[in-house]
C-alpha cells in the first residue's frame, strides 16, 4: 500500500491560471492588464459514503442504550409502529402527489404552449409596428442631427487646425466594436460624431426590445445626460412582471380549491384565534361579523353560537369541545370481573366525644395515640393499619367526634366499607351519636355497634340498645341486623368479638378492587408541614399508587416523591385499602379531594388549572350580586353589622376548615365572626402583614409563628394567640363577637310630678311649678313630658328648684321648680315623667 494511497499531494501548485488582457485607447495608447482565474473547488462524496452513514444512523436508532429515558419497550415498540404507519401513508401520498402533479403539468404545457402561440403573433404584430416607427423616427433624427454636426464642425475647424480623424459614417471600426477598454473609456471629448453614433445605436438597440430594459452598458454620457430623459424601471418591477408572466404560462392563475377545516370551538374564542383555526384573514372574519350585526375587533371574544354561524358561512366544519373536556384523560373504565382482587376492609370509628374511639382503636393497636392528643379529645382524622391475629388486615380510620367536626365524619362516612359505632354504656346516646348514625346512612354502609366503657359501675348496655331504637338502629339483641358488641378500651374485654364481627362483616360484603390500574384515592387529611412541604394522607381505593407517579387531586397536582405509611416507614407503592402520606404536591389539597393519576405532567397542569378557574368563578358568583338593587341590599343589610375579623392557621386542612365552619355559626344579626384567611401552616410574616390591615387578631391551632412572624407581630401591635384544644378557641372568640354587641339599655321609672302652675323667669325661661306625686325627681335623670297621657316631648332637666336653692334630687310629697333643656312648651296639668336608663351587657348564645 503506497504511501499517498492513491491520492493527489495537496499543494498551492495549480491554484490559479493567470492571463493578460491588452486595452487599446484612442491615439494608439495601449495596457497590458495581468487577470488571474480561480477554479471552483468541486467536493465528490466517496462511493458508499450514504450507505455508511445510513448505516450508522439505523444502528444508532436500535441501540437500547441511545434510547431515550424513560420509554419502556412496548412504548418503543408503539412508537416504531406508529412510525413505520406515517411511512407507509407518506409513500402512498407521495405517489398521489405525483400522480396528480404529472396531470397538472401536462395541463400546464398544454396551456403554456397555448400562451406561447398567442404571444408569438401579439409579438410579431408588435416589432412590425414598432419597426416602422423607429425608421420614421430615425429618418427624422439623421436630418437633426446633420444639421448638428455641420455647426459642431465648423466651430471645432476654427477651435482645432488639426482635428483628430473621425471614424466613418457607417459606424465604428470592428476594433473599436470589440474592444471593451474602448467602449468602456469613450472620453466626452473625443469627439460628438463618434459619440452620438454611439447614443443612437444604443438606443436603438434598447427600443428594440419588449420589456422596457436598458441594454448595454451605461456611458458617461447617458449618465450626464440623464440616460434617455424617461425613468426607467426598477428591477423589483421587472421581476413582477416576469413572476406574472411566468405563474401566466404555468397556469397559475386559476382560483385554487378551498380547503374545508375541521374548527375545533371552545365556549368563547377570541376573533383572531377563530380566524387562525379557520386559516382565514381576520379582516374577512371581522367583516362577516360586522354583517350578522356585530362590531368587534380582533382582540373580542365571541360566544360559540356565533361562532359556529361564522364557521358555517367560511365553509368549515365546526367540533365543538369544552373545557371540562381536560378530565377526560382520567381513567374511568370499568375494571373487568376477572382483574378484580381480594382487598382489606376500610373501617371507620365514629361516636360522641369522650366515648373513647380512640382508646378502642389504641386497644386493637396495642399503642397509645389518645395520650398525645391535646386535651385527651381527637382533632384529627387519623388512618392506621391492624393485622389481626388471624392474619386478616384491617384499615381502620378515627374521626373526631366534637361537634365541629361535621365534615370530617361526613368524608370518614363517605370513604368507608363498616362503620363502627361507639356509644359508652354510661353515657348513651348523645348529639353526635345521632350524627353518625346519620352519616353512616347517607352513605350506605353497615354499622356495627360497640358499647363502651362496660367495665364502669353505671354502665347500662341495655339502655344504649333501647335509645337506638329511636333512631331505627335495631341490633341483634333486640331482633335486628345491626351487629352489636360490648367491649372495654381500658380492660380490653370483648375486642376479639369486635374484629369477629369485623371479619364476618367484610366477608359478606366481598370487598375486591383492581391493583393493576392507575391510582384513585380520596384524600383523609392535608397539611403543610415545615420540612417536608404540603403533604396529604391518601386513601388508596383502586389501584397501586407508587413512587413517581403524576397525579392531580383537587385543584393541586404533583409527582410522588415519598411514600410513607402509619408506622412512618417509605414505601415504595400502595395498594387498595392501604393509607400513605404523600409527599411531592405543589400546593396543600382540601380533605375529601379525590385523587387520580394521569400519564404526563402537562395534563396534571392543564386538568388542575381548569378546576382552580372553576372554583374561582363559583366563589366570584356566589359571593358578588348579580344586579345593583341586590347590591344596594347587601350593603344596606350590612350596614348596621358589627364585624370581628380573624384570621386562622392550623396544622391540618381538616381542622382549618372545622374551625372556618365553627366561625360562621358564631354571631347574630348585630355582629359576625369574618374569617379572612385560613390555611394550614406556621404562623408567616405575610399573615401578620394581612392581620394588621385589618385589625385582625392571628389564631394559630396546633401551630406556632416563626422568628420574622414574631418580631412583626411585636414591631406592628397584632396579637397571636395559640390554641391547642377547639373548645377554648371557639369560646374565646365568641366572647370577643360579644365585646363588639351594643349593650342592652333598660330603663327605670323613679318617679311621677304634676304641673300644678307655669312661671316666667327672666334668664331662665318658663319654668313648671310642679308636686312629686310618686318615687322621687332626680336633676341628672331622663324627663317625659306626658298631655293627655300621651308624650309630646323627652330630654333633660335644665334646673331643679325647691324655693330658691338648686337640688339634686325631690322626694315625693313635696313640691319643686322644674325647667325643661331647649323646650318650653309646658302647661298646667301635664304630667312628668321621670326615669333612669341602665347599660346591661350582652353575650353571644
Amino acid at each position: 500500500m503506497s504511501e499517498n494511497d492513491g491520492k493527489k499531494t495537496l499543494g498551492l501548485k495549480g491554484g490559479t491560471r493567470s492571463g493578460s488582457v491588452k486595452q487599446s485607447f484612442s491615439h494608439g495608447r495601449t495596457k497590458n492588464v495581468v487577470v488571474e482565474t480561480k477554479r471552483k473547488r468541486v467536493v465528490v462524496p466517496k462511493a458508499g459514503a450514504g450507505k455508511a452513514s445510513g448505516g450508522g444512523g439505523a444502528s444508532a436508532g436500535g441501540d437500547p442504550k441511545r434510547r431515550p429515558a424513560g420509554i419502556s419497550d412496548v412504548e418503543m415498540e408503539r412508537r416504531l409502529k406508529a412510525l413505520q404507519a406515517a411511512k407507509a401513508r407518506e409513500v402512498e401520498e407521495a405517489a398521489e402527489r405525483e400522480a396528480e402533479e404529472k396531470r397538472r403539468e401536462e395541463e400546464r404545457q398544454r396551456r403554456r404552449e397555448e400562451a406561447e402561440a398567442r404571444e408569438r403573433e401579439e409579438r410579431e404584430r408588435e416589432e412590425a409596428l414598432k419597426a416602422k416607427a423607429e425608421e420614421d423616427a430615425r429618418r427624422e433624427r439623421e436630418a437633426a442631427e446633420a444639421a448638428e454636426r455641420e455647426k459642431e464642425a465648423r466651430k471645432t475647424q476654427q477651435a482645432a487646425p488639426a482635428p483628430a480623424a473621425e471614424p466613418a459614417a457607417t459606424g465604428e471600426s470592428a476594433a473599436e466594436r470589440d474592444s471593451p477598454a474602448q467602449r468602456n473609456f469613450t472620453r466626452p471629448d473625443a469627439g460628438p460624431r463618434k459619440t452620438d453614433r454611439e447614443d443612437r445605436q444604443r438606443e436603438g438597440r434598447g427600443k428594440a426590445r419588449d420589456d422596457g430594459r436598458r441594454s448595454g452598458k451605461l456611458t458617461l454620457n447617458q449618465a450626464l445626460s440623464g440616460g434617455e430623459g424617461g425613468r426607467q424601471r426598477s428591477l423589483a418591477a421587472m421581476k413582477r412582471k416576469q413572476e406574472r408572466a411566468r405563474q401566466k404560462a404555468m397556469g397559475g392563475g386559476e382560483a385554487r380549491e378551498k380547503v374545508v377545516r375541521d374548527v375545533q370551538l371552545p365556549e368563547t374564542i377570541v376573533v383572531s384565534e377563530l380566524a387562525n383555526r379557520m386559516a382565514e384573514r381576520v379582516v374577512d372574519v371581522i367583516k362577516a361579523l360586522m354583517q350578522n350585526g356585530m362590531m368587534v375587533t380582533q382582540n373580542q371574544s365571541v360566544d360559540a353560537d356565533t361562532a359556529e354561524l361564522i364557521i358555517e358561512e367560511f365553509g368549515h366544519r365546526v367540533q365543538r369541545v369544552s373545557d371540562a373536556d381536560v378530565e377526560d384523560v382520567i381513567d374511568s373504565v370499568e375494571d373487568k370481573e376477572e382483574d378484580l382482587q381480594p382487598r382489606p376492609p376500610v373501617i371507620t370509628v365514629m361516636g360522641h366525644v369522650d366515648h373513647g374511639k380512640t382508646s378502642l382503636l389504641d386497644a386493637i393497636r396495642h399503642s397509645k395515640v389518645v395520650s398525645g392528643e391535646a386535651g385527651g379529645i381527637t382533632q384529627h382524622i387519623g388512618a392506621y393499619q391492624v393485622v389481626t391475629d388471624g392474619g386478616q388486615l384491617l384499615t381502620f380510620l378515627d374521626t373526631p367526634g366534637h361537634a365541629a367536626f361535621t365534615s370530617m365524619r361526613a368524608r370518614g362516612a363517605q370513604v368507608t366499607d363498616i362503620v363502627v359505632l361507639v356509644v359508652a354504656a354510661d353515657d348513651s346516646v348523645m348529639p353526635q351519636t345521632v350524627e353518625a348514625i346519620n352519616h353512616a346512612k347517607a352513605a350506605g354502609v353497615p354499622m356495627i355497634v360497640a358499647i363502651n366503657k362496660i367495665d364502669r359501675p353505671e354502665a347500662d348496655p341495655q339502655k344504649v340498645r333501647t335509645e337506638l331504637l329511636q333512631y331505627e338502629v335495631i341490633v341483634e339483641a333486640m331482633s335486628g341486623e345491626v351487629q352489636d358488641v360490648e367491649v372495654s378500651a381500658k380492660t380490653g374485654e370483648g375486642l376479639e368479638e369486635l374484629l369477629d364481627a369485623i371479619a364476618l362483616q367484610s366477608e359478606i360484603l366481598e370487598l375486591k378492587a383492581n391493583p393493576d390500574r392507575a391510582a384513585a384515592g380520596a384524600v383523609i387529611e392535608a397539611q403543610l408541614d415545615v420540612g417536608r412541604g404540603p403533604v396529604a394522607t391518601v386513601l388508596v381505593q383502586n389501584g397501586t399508587l407508587r413512587q413517581g407517579d403524576i397525579f392531580v387531586v383537587g385543584e393541586q397536582w404533583g409527582k410522588v416523591r415519598a411514600l410513607v405509611n402509619d408506622k412512618g416507614e417509605r414505601v415504595s407503592e400502595a395498594g387498595p385499602s392501604v393509607p400513605v402520606e404523600v409527599l411531592g404536591l405543589n400546593g396543600t389539597p382540601e380533605a375529601g379531594d379525590v385523587l387520580n393519576v394521569v400519564e404526563t405532567e402537562s395534563q396534571a397542569r392543564e386538568i388542575a388549572k381548569y378546576r382552580e378557574d372553576a372554583a374561582k368563578e363559583k366563589r366570584a358568583a356566589a359571593g358578588s350580586a348579580t344586579t345593583l338593587e341586590q347590591l344596594l341590599a347587601k350593603a344596606k343589610q350590612d350596614e348596621n353589622v358589627k364585624e370581628l375579623p380573624v384570621l386562622v392557621k392550623a396544622d391540618v386542612q381538616g381542622s382549618a376548615e372545622a374551625i372556618a365552619q365553627a366561625m360562621e355559626k358564631i354571631g347574630n344579626d348585630e355582629v359576625r365572626v369574618r374569617l379572612l384567611h385560613s390555611g394550614v401552616g406556621a404562623i408567616t410574616e405575610s399573615d401578620i402583614t394581612l392581620a394588621e390591615a385589618s385589625g385582625a387578631p392571628v389564631i394559630g391551632f396546633n401551630v406556632r409563628a416563626n422568628a420574622p412572624a414574631r418580631a412583626a407581630a411585636n414591631q406592628k401591635g397584632v396579637e397571636i394567640r395559640d390554641y391547642s384544644v377547639i373548645y377554648d378557641l371557639v369560646d374565646d372568640v365568641k366572647a370577643a363577637a360579644s365585646g363588639l354587641l351594643s349593650a342592652e339599655v333598660r330603663e327605670k321609672f323613679i318617679g311621677y310630678a304634676e304641673i300644678k302652675e307655669v312661671f316666667r323667669v327672666s334668664g331662665v325661661g318658663r319654668v313648671a311649678g310642679c308636686l312629686v306625686t310618686e318615687g322621687v325627681a332626680r336633676r341628672s335623670a331622663g324627663v317625659r313630658l306626658l298631655r293627655d297621657d300621651v308624650v309630646i316631648h323627652e330630654g333633660t332637666l335644665k334646673t331643679l328648684k325647691r324655693f330658691k336653692d338648686e337640688v339634686s334630687e325631690v322626694q315625693s310629697g313635696q313640691e319643686c321648680g322644674m325647667a325643661f333643656e331647649n323646650y318650653e312648651d309646658i302647661r298646667q296639668g301635664d304630667v312628668i315623667e321621670i326615669f333612669e336608663r341602665h347599660e346591661v351587657e350582652r353575650t353571644l348564645a
